[in-house]
């Protein structure tokens, strides 16, 4: 089987990686300036592209072929909003996605920590940092180092407040977004690409919303909103972590939050997660300890092929305020453990979101 080669190294044009055997996406090679050899990793198989020639190497007897989907437009400013129906490529994950709005949070980056002038100690302060709600390309699951369960909890504000999930509704930072223009009319394949936006090929980008997605933006909002983030690195492993209410569920007389972590490996060296430790403090004065092996039965590798890891998981108090915090003890190659800061988030209660009850759709 012949295979695809790029056309332009220098134009920012996008390619997809294909297996001959299985015609499966699997990963994205973006091409902006190529350096003389660069490698692409698909499935741990590891593909070389020497120079400007038109030679794919590959290591392995597997075949792909490179397939055309779009260039690459120029990131915004960190204080530029990109507009809703814009395309993009995670910068972590390499999956593709499409804007549906954004988020002003507050970013506590406690590796920036502000000395205040004549104060003793420092301060920490949040400040404005952009995200988005986005939706994420299915076909793009298997390959994305991320629980492959949904990721985010909505509340359905009917009478019984039921609580429901949608797969691939996701959050992205400003800097994670790499945005690009496709060469086809249904770039994404999502099953609410389609209710929520339309093709319009006089706008840029060609998509905008239609009023089913403003309707379900507004009736979900209080479900969705995302306020703070956290973020804290120990030792080259940064964590991130964002919160969000669910609901008071009677039945169980509890308050329920799901919280998303995301850990990234910033430094050279791969390192494994071994366990966590939490805190969980409620401001009926009680303190619960956790210990546990690993995060949702994995014990991720973050290595310089496998950078990231993301996961959510869901917390539950007796009243309506409390905080958490905790570490994740990592062990390098060597043998060396260390204990990861998990930056302390807030839980709290909202009283409009009423009683909730879970469920997957």
């Amino acid at each position: 089987m012949s295979m695809g080669v790029p056309r332009n190294f220098d134009n920012g044009t996008i390619f997809l990686l294909q297996y001959s055997r299985e015609q499966t996406v699997a990963s994205f090679c973006k091409l902006i300036k190529f350096p003389k050899c660069f490698r692409l990793h698909l499935k741990k198989k590891m593909f070389t592209h020497f120079g400007r020639s038109n030679i794919l190497c590959l290591c392995k007897r597997h075949y792909v072929r490179l397939v055309e989907v779009g260039r690459l437009n120029t990131q915004k400013l960190m204080n530029q909003k990109y507009d809703t129906g814009q395309l993009f490529f995670h910068q972590i994950f390499g999956c593709r996605g499409v804007i549906l709005f954004p988020w002003l949070v507050r970013l506590y980056d406690r590796d920036i920590v502000i000395k205040a002038d004549n104060e003793v100690g420092n301060v920490l302060k949040g400040k404005p940092h952009l995200y988005y709600q986005t939706l994420i390309d299915e076909r793009d699951y298997p390959f994305i180092r991320s629980q492959r369960e949904p990721v985010t909890c909505l509340g359905n504000q009917d009478a019984s407040h039921g609580l429901y999930t949608i797969r691939g509704l996701d959050y992205v930072a400003q800097e994670d977004i790499l945005p690009y223009t496709a060469t086809e009319k249904k770039p994404l394949q999502h099953k609410f690409f389609d209710k929520f936006l339309k093709y319009n090929r006089n706008k840029d980008p060609p998509f905008s919303a239609q009023g089913t997605f403003r309707s379900w933006q507004k009736k979900n909002h209080p479900w969705l909103e995302l306020l703070d983030v956290h973020k804290e690195t120990t030792e080259n492993v940064r964590v991130t972590v964002m919160s969000f209410f669910v609901g008071y569920r009677e039945s169980q007389a509890l308050y329920w939050w799901r919280y998303c972590i995301l850990l990234e490996n910033v430094g050279e060296q791969s390192v494994q997660l071994r366990e966590r430790h939490w805190r969980i403090f409620s401001s009926s004065g009680t303190l619960e300890t956790i210990r546990g092996r690993g995060v949702v039965g994995q014990e991720p590798i973050l290595s310089k092929k496998s950078t990231a890891f993301q996961y959510s998981s869901y917390v539950s108090l007796e009243t309506p305020i409390g905080h958490m915090w905790g570490t994740f003890q990592m062990e390098r190659e060597d043998g060396h453990l260390f204990d990861c800061r998990i930056p302390e988030i807030s839980l709290e209660g909202k009283s409009y979101y009423g009683k909730a009850t879970c469920g997957t759709v």
